[in-house]
Order: structure tokens, then C-alpha cells, then sequence
């Protein structure tokens, strides 16, 4: 009862915040991260193809070719506002590490959802992708979020449940936070059944879907929603990704514009690269600031 009451509070607050003066993350290390060359724009700006160059964005970034980033690319002062936690939601016990407002009270929470094969230590590992997972953590710590890396049991239902149970918690610490969902891969199937989930979809301030796991009906989900339900939905591919393929991911893009045409989506292809490339290329501070802009407006 206490809980569900927090929630409402929690809600209300996050409409109310919304109206206030605007939440933007300031710039952090945006000339190392931000979209080198555009090369195709669409959409009025919705669908970017942005160049991947290896020797430039692989090769003259990493210390260790695709495992350690140079030291450039990285600042350790998250070491000081990180902490590994546990919650337990009845018989459950959710394991996650958390970067900023550890303690509540953050005004923007970001959850890493890892993908098959993965795990919540990929989503603090300041080396590994260019060291872009050590720019989300320093954008929230420098920023007064909270990011968020938790386990979960699997991506079915136990899974979404888990992860449902932990948005709540989040909510509950931090009310008025909007709650941006970073989804890698399989991930994205998980986060889906999230955005279908009526007790979390008032809190999302957006939705990640990097190298998604996605099919029509999830589409067509997004395109029924009324306009004051729509969550920013941002989609990342890369033209060599053979696992999940970039095809069906622009056609899905294309189908929700004819459906919805002012929709709040974007898709970005890299020239190159992949299955993966996202996370070493997805620039977290246009993309989230975009996201808080649409929905805040």
C-alpha cells in the first residue's frame, strides 16, 4: 500500500517536473564522443547515417584494440559515487550497481539492460566499447542522476518483473526522476514488455534500443499509444551487424513515421561496424537530452 502510494506521488511529481524549468546534461567530453561525419540525414534530422571509420574509431581509440580504451577517454571520479547494492521484492533479491545519487534523490535515472551473453559488469566497465559506458557514468554523477547496471533472471516475464520491481524502487528514491531505459540487443525484447507495463510506462522518459531484438507488433504497440503516452524512442544499427540486421530495423523506423508521423523516434545506421557498435558509438548526451526536451515539452 505504502509502496503503490509513492508511486502516485512519484507520477505526479514527474508531470509536475516536467513543466518547470527545463533538466539538460551539460557537456561532458563531447568532442571525443559525439557523431563524427553525418552521412545521410532523413526524416528532418529522425534518421542519421553516421560514419564508422575503424582506424579513426577503433584503432586510434584503444589502447588494446577492442579492450581497453586510452586513458583519454576516461575519468575514475564515478570510483567515488559507485556502489554495488541488492533489493529484495518479496522472495527476489535484484543485484545492481548504481553511479551518482546512489541514495535517492537523483533527477534522471538511466538502466542499463544488458544482452544475451551479457551481464551488469559490461555495463560499468570504463575500458571496454571506447569507454563509452564511463561517459553515461560520469554524465549522470556530473549531472545529478543516478545510473543504474542491475542482473536479471532472464528476458520473458521473471525478467521484466524483476526490472519492473526495480524502476518502481528507483521511482520511489528519486520522484520526479524520468527513467530512460538503455536496452542492448535481447535486451530490447525486455525492455518492450516494459514499455507495454501501464505501472511503468507514466515513469519512462525514453527508451535506448541499441541493436535491437524488435518485431512489428511492438510497432505497432508504440503507434496506438495516445500522444500523452508516447515515450522517445531512439534505434541504433550498424550496416555489417549480420546477428540482428539493420534492414528490418530502418523498415520498422519507416513503418512507425507513415503510422505516426510526428512520433517521437530516431534511428541511427553507422556506416560500419558490428553487431554491438552501438555501445561504443551511441552518443548518450544528444540522444538523452533530445529524449528530456520531447518529453518534457
Amino acid at each position: 500500500m505504502r509502496l503503490g502510494a509513492l508511486l502516485v506521488v512519484s507520477t505526479l511529481l514527474w508531470g509536475a517536473s516536467a513543466s518547470a524549468a527545463p533538466y539538460q546534461l551539460a557537456p561532458y567530453k563531447d568532442d571525443l564522443f559525439a557523431y563524427p561525419r553525418i552521412l545521410d540525414s532523413q526524416f528532418d534530422g529522425d534518421y542519421l547515417e553516421v560514419e564508422y571509420d575503424r582506424p579513426r574509431d577503433l584503432d586510434a581509440r584503444d589502447a588494446v584494440r577492442g579492450e581497453r580504451v586510452k586513458q583519454d577517454y576516461v575519468s575514475l571520479d564515478t570510483d567515488a559515487v559507485t556502489a554495488d547494492r541488492t533489493v529484495k521484492f518479496g522472495r527476489k533479491t535484484i543485484s545492481y550497481y548504481a553511479v551518482g545519487k546512489v541514495d535517492g534523490g537523483a533527477k534522471a535515472i538511466v538502466v542499463f539492460v544488458h544482452g544475451l551473453g551479457s551481464g551488469r559488469d559490461t555495463g560499468v566497465d570504463d575500458w571496454i566499447h571506447g569507454g563509452n559506458f564511463n561517459r553515461i557514468k560520469n554524465l549522470m554523477m556530473r549531472n545529478d542522476g543516478v545510473y543504474l547496471s542491475p542482473s536479471f533472471s532472464n528476458f520473458r516475464t521473471g525478467g521484466a518483473e524483476e526490472m519492473r520491481d526495480l524502476i518502481h524502487f528507483g521511482s520511489v528514491m528519486s520522484p520526479g526522476a524520468p527513467v530512460f531505459l538503455s536496452c542492448g540487443s535481447m535486451g530490447a525484447s525486455l525492455c518492450w514488455r516494459l514499455i507495454r507495463d501501464d505501472s511503468v510506462r507514466p515513469l519512462l522518459g525514453g527508451v535506448l534500443l541499441l541493436d535491437p531484438v524488435m518485431d512489428g507488433d511492438d510497432i505497432r504497440f508504440a503507434a496506438a499509444l495516445p500522444p500523452a503516452e508516447r515515450i522517445p524512442i531512439l534505434m541504433t544499427g550498424s550496416r555489417e551487424d549480420t546477428r540482428v540486421g539493420w534492414k528490418g530495423q530502418r523498415d520498422l523506423f519507416i513503418a512507425l513515421k507513415k503510422a505516426v508521423p510526428d512520433y517521437p523516434i530516431r534511428y541511427v545506421l553507422f556506416s560500419a561496424g558490428t553487431h554491438g557498435l552501438s555501445w561504443r558509438m551511441v552518443d548518450w548526451r544528444t540522444t538523452l537530452n533530445w529524449m528530456l526536451e520531447t518529453k518534457g515539452g
